[in-house]
């Protein structure tokens, strides 16, 4: 067991090491980081800091770290979808086209152990972007904005460590909200050879699911779309913290690791590697 583990471990670091190490990788997370810093120098130059924009925008020039929390918002979702979605459209279909999918499988890992360490690369990667825009967005409104106690949307003010820490849990919650993304692009990344292809459908589906989740119409299908609760994060912001979106999102989002996941294996299973 220990031996199994040990060579499950040794197999995550790799895939990380080669994961991390890839340009690719970086110009997602460095393009990912421009997002706050855009928004931080768009808000510096203009006459009219509250002519509107995206939650958050118009307290800027007050507080630098609602620089921060306008990034999130604005790179939950599209951007963040974009990249988690490139990452974890690769994981499987991206060693087949390369050719080495099969050397993989002919080492002591086993499909269901590839499958959990390709998974958790990419829910790191995810843990990384976000991590990337809401650092890059602090250190820019630290840079050109003041800093102090934050007024939440309760109308309650908390010092800045306080307000910090909040940050923190806004972080962890939309790496969460990315989980389900990643098992959905590890699913389509099990369908094909062609990377491009599980990418792009990973992509268009978390469009799709926003797009669904905009129409009053199929108010009924909400609830169960894996992209209804990614902005719920404003929740985080009042006094006393409302747990509600927090807990809602994360069942969902195992929920949809469980099915996309078995359906995953499922298909992973029984593939034929021909690579």
């Amino acid at each position: 067991m220990s031996s199994a583990r040990g060579a499950g471990l040794t197999l995550l670091w790799t895939e990380l090491s080669v994961l991390f190490r890839r340009r690719r990788t970086w110009a997602l997370l460095v393009a990912l980081a421009a997002v706050p810093v855009l928004i931080a120098i768009a808000v510096k130059v203009t006459s009219h800091p509250h002519a509107g924009g995206p939650a958050f925008i118009g307290q800027i020039s007050e507080n630098g770290l609602f620089v921060t929390l306008a990034g999130l918002t604005v790179a939950v979702p599209l951007f963040l979808p974009l990249t988690v979605g490139v990452v974890a459209g690769d994981t499987i279909a991206g060693e087949a086209s390369a050719g080495t999918l099969r050397y993989l499988l002919a080492a002591p890992a086993g499909r269901v152990r590839l499958l959990l360490v390709k998974y958790a690369g990419a829910a790191v990667f995810s843990l990384a972007a976000t991590l990337v825009v809401a650092i890059a967005g602090t250190l820019i409104g630290f840079a050109l904005f003041p800093i102090g106690p934050v007024t939440l949307l309760s109308g309650d003010t908390v010092s800045l460590g306080e307000a910090m820490l909040r940050v923190l849990l806004i972080a962890l919650y939309v790496t969460v909200s990315l989980l389900g993304l990643s098992a959905i692009g590890l699913f389509f990344s099990t369908l094909t050879d062609v990377p491009v292809g599980a990418m792009a459908a990973t992509i268009v589906l978390s469009i799709a699911s926003q797009v669904v989740d905009s129409l009053p119409q199929l108010d009924a299908l909400h609830p169960y779309l894996f992209s209804h609760y990614w902005l719920g994060f404003a929740d985080l912001l009042r006094q006393p913290i409302s747990w509600d979106s927090f807990g809602s999102n994360a069942v969902l989002q195992v929920a949809c690791l469980v099915i996309f996941g078995g359906l995953a294996y499922g298909r992973f299973a029984t593939k034929d590697i021909l690579s």
